[in-house]
């Protein structure tokens, strides 16, 4: 049975950089940036807005507004 991938913890670094640790032990580096550019995104060029993030059950979470499923974060993430 396989494991539904989850966000544990995440912390902020730097810039649009969060530290993310996923429920299969591993740790990435992940920079929203590249994704803060179209739609609802755009928000996160906000540096307050991003910074205050929390984590749901699942994943990372801006205000109940904008959300990334763990798979692509985990994907888009540099293992550190």
């Amino acid at each position: 049975m396989e494991q539904i991938l989850k966000v544990t913890k995440a912390e902020y670094m730097h810039d649009y950089v969060l530290l993310l640790t996923f429920s299969n032990g591993e740790v990435r580096k992940v920079d929203f940036l590249p994704m803060s550019q179209k739609g609802i995104c755009v928000k996160l060029q906000d540096k307050n807005y991003f910074r205050n993030f929390r984590l749901d059950p699942f994943s990372v979470d801006w205000s109940n507004e904008i959300g990334f499923a763990p798979e692509y974060l985990y994907e888009h993430g540099t293992p550190v």
